[in-house]
């Protein structure tokens, strides 16, 4: 038997940092039974160094092309990880005949990774479970979770019962020191990339969406390692020139309230929060923002918030491990020429 994980890339190359963290668990839900893990990603099969996978457990890749799909095609995805479970037994690199079919297919509860499950659900008609924590197989048709509710504000035992496992995983909850175990060993055990062609259907490609060079620079929100945060009390657009200073002194990922997404002062991809994206940084500093219900649940994953704020008696102020109370328009940029001296 096989778990397969979907590994999503990074603008740059390489494996998504939520991936890596998803393999945690899908590396869980196979070594409870005994199982190999596989990991699949769309693109060419250099996209991602093999070393990090064989360091997280993968025992065989393979890499998913086909015409047309180079960008992203949530249903062509779907339908390419729904023809590689049937055919992995079959297939020249595949675990062989004798290990049986695949038991399961695990993501990171990404924007992408929930997409393609949910129509990989619709096409398999198998249920799906998002944002898992854990996983382990207590029969061979059997699943038993512990995922997030509620944006994560409590935890949930469940039992999936299917013959293939369609999983999601809430990266956010996995540790980063989880991710590696010894880069220096996986560089000698070597990992063979496949190459599998999908059958697509008509209209597989129907939807496909691809972002351009400036979109896809920078530092990633969801997995940079600090985050320099903007909320009501920036202003204005005009207001987070200083904090995009910040972050580049920082190597820093800029994110934004919900509010300044409502405003129409940043995209909507910049927004952390329940309705944004969920972040794990070591460091987030949160620069005028009050700190909804909302927001902390897409925050509450980070080592260590700082917290810059005028109002003392804001929500972010009590649950913040460091808090300033003061004009962001003053600390700011006393931070930014203390930085620049060192």
């Amino acid at each position: 038997m096989t778990v397969l994980c979907l590994i999503e890339t990074e603008a740059g190359g390489g494996a998504a940092d939520a991936s890596m963290r998803a393999l945690v668990v899908a590396r869980g839900l196979a070594d409870s039974a005994g199982e190999d893990l596989a990991a699949v990603w769309v693109g060419p099969a250099e996209a991602i160094d093999p070393v990090g996978l064989v360091s997280a457990g993968v025992s065989s890749a393979w890499a998913i092309g086909s015409a047309g799909m180079s960008g992203y095609a949530p249903l062509a995805w779907a339908r390419a990880l729904s023809g590689l479970a049937a055919d992995l037994p079959r297939l020249p690199g595949g675990v062989g005949p004798e290990r049986g079919p695949v038991s399961a297919v695990v993501a990171a509860a990404t924007d992408h990774g929930n997409e393609v499950f949910a129509h990989l659900g619709a096409i398999t008609g198998l249920p799906m479970a998002a944002s898992c924590v854990s996983a382990t197989r207590t029969s061979p048709t059997e699943c038993s979770l512990v995922r997030q509710r509620w944006a994560g504000s409590l935890l949930e035992d469940a039992v999936l019962e299917a013959p293939l496992a369609l999983l999601t995983v809430a990266a956010d909850a996995i540790p980063a020191d989880a991710v590696a175990a010894d880069p220096a060993s996986a560089a000698a055990a070597g990992l063979r990339v496949e190459h599998y062609e999908p059958l697509l259907a008509d209209g597989d490609l129907l939807v496909l969406a691809s972002e351009s060079a400036e979109r896809r620079s920078g530092v990633s929100l969801a997995s940079a390692r600090v985050v320099v945060g903007g909320g009501r009390g920036v202003g204005g657009p005009e207001g987070f020139a200083v904090l995009e200073e910040l972050a580049g002194l920082l190597g820093a990922a800029v994110g934004v309230s919900r509010v300044v997404t409502s405003e129409g002062w940043r995209p909507h991809r910049q927004q952390v929060g329940q309705t944004g994206t969920k972040i794990t940084p070591e460091l987030y500093l949160a620069c005028g923002i009050s700190g909804a219900i909302q927001h902390m649940a897409g925050c509450q994953g980070a080592k260590t918030i700082v917290a810059i704020n005028t109002d003392s008696g804001a929500p972010i102020v009590a649950k913040a491990d460091y808090a300033v109370i003061g004009d962001l328009h003053e600390v700011i940029p006393a931070l930014i020429a203390a930085l620049k001296a060192r």
